[in-house]
């Protein structure tokens, strides 16, 4: 399902939420093991998962702290991600489970970038659970969902871009 965004008092929020059909522990694992973060999640992890405890984010884009807001295995973490909140809740239904992912954030200009980095996070979460590769078009996936969303959002939620050099990283550089 796409991201919906949504005012949270004097900030903004994306809201996803998506069917699994993969059991909620497996779905943790996904979200909490360093091993499967590196499939779907755009930054390295380091860090306990410990209520208050500090985290780092490590990635090609730069570095940047965070903390554990939240940690209820196997159905809730939340974390501060530079100055964001990310939220996971995993719910059990009758198919796996249902992951709703909440991030809120201060800058409206950056909803259309975010929504489409976090729907493409979401795809290829979905896709290493069930066992499959990460597509290696992601830049011109991403360009077409930030696309989407600026559409959908309006042109003052697509004011803030992807970080410098994520061209070249992705392999997507000139196209």
């Amino acid at each position: 399902m796409d991201g919906v965004l949504e005012p949270a008092g004097d900030r903004w929020r994306l809201r996803f939420t998506r069917t699994l059909h993969h059991a909620p522990d497996k779905v943790w694992r996904a979200l909490t093991d360093p091993e499967h973060l590196s499939a779907w999640f755009p930054h390295r992890i380091d860090g306990e998962w410990t209520v208050g405890a500090p985290l780092r984010f490590v990635s090609d884009f730069g570095d940047f702290d965070g903390q554990v807001l939240a940690f209820q295995p196997p159905s809730l973490l939340e974390f501060r991600w530079g100055p964001d909140e990310i939220r996971f809740e995993i719910a059990p239904d009758t198919n796996g489970c249902t992951l709703t992912l909440i991030d809120t954030f201060d800058e409206y200009g950056k909803a259309s970038r975010d929504a489409a980095g976090w729907h493409e996070c979401l795809d290829a979460l979905d896709h290493h659970l069930a066992g499959l590769r990460r597509s290696s078009s992601t830049g011109e996936r991403w360009r077409g969902l930030n696309a989407m969303y600026a559409d959908r959002f309006g042109p003052e939620a697509a004011t803030v871009g992807p970080p410098e050099g994520w061209e070249e990283t992705v392999g997507h550089a000139g196209d």
